[in-house]
């Protein structure tokens, strides 16, 4: 499993640069990109500020391709759902104007 791979791989399905991830985490952009890469093992601190900035568990980085899959159906249904709860509050809003 690598991890950097996997990392990546939840940035990229988030939408989110590497720049917005390194800015939350306080991260030297050569250091983020050695861990992406594969070319370094972060310390279990920085795991944890990663996981944070992607807005997943720890365990999530260490997560099979299929696991992140599923992970990104779920925050696609999310993203769903909270779209149609907006829509919702919107026509109720436009029906009491």
């Amino acid at each position: 499993m690598d991890i950097g791979k996997n990392i990546k791989r939840i940035r990229e399905a988030k939408k989110l640069s590497q720049k917005e991830v390194i800015a939350a985490i306080d991260m030297g952009a050569a250091q983020y990109s050695r861990i992406e890469g594969g070319k370094t093992e972060p310390s279990i601190s920085t795991l944890e500020r990663i996981a944070k900035a992607l807005g997943v568990k720890l365990s999530e980085l260490f997560a099979s391709e299929e696991d992140l899959q599923d992970i990104n159906s779920q925050d696609a249904i999310v993203m769903e759902k909270v779209k149609l709860i907006a829509f919702i509050k919107q026509t109720k809003l436009q029906g009491i104007l």
